[in-house]
């Protein structure tokens, strides 16, 4: 179910490749525009993206997408008490990329 957030990297800069995504833009852009669902979760002690994209999703390599959805910096190990934001269908972020 897996899909890469570096899918369409541009490259910049003498051929450096910018690690960021369209997708991620576009994730964010439609957030801001209420076209995702999402449930909010506020983050606790030990809790990180990885382990809650595992259990929602049943793959961990997708919290990149929970870190978009949230303005997160891309840092898997987040603080207590991050209010994140999971799309409710995985799909919908599936169809982007």
């Amino acid at each position: 179910m897996s899909f890469s957030r570096y899918q369409n990297d541009t490259p910049i800069r003498g051929g450096t490749i910018l690690k960021t995504a369209r997708v991620v833009s576009e994730i964010r852009k439609r957030m801001r525009a209420g076209q995702i669902p999402y449930k909010v979760l506020t983050l606790k002690v030990g809790q990180r993206l990885d382990q809650i994209a595992a259990s929602e999703w049943g793959d961990g390599r997708l919290w990149w997408v929970i870190a978009a959805c949230s303005n997160i910096g891309w840092a898997m190990q987040t603080p207590p008490g991050t209010i994140i934001k999971i799309p409710k269908n995985i799909i919908d972020i599936q169809s982007l990329a």
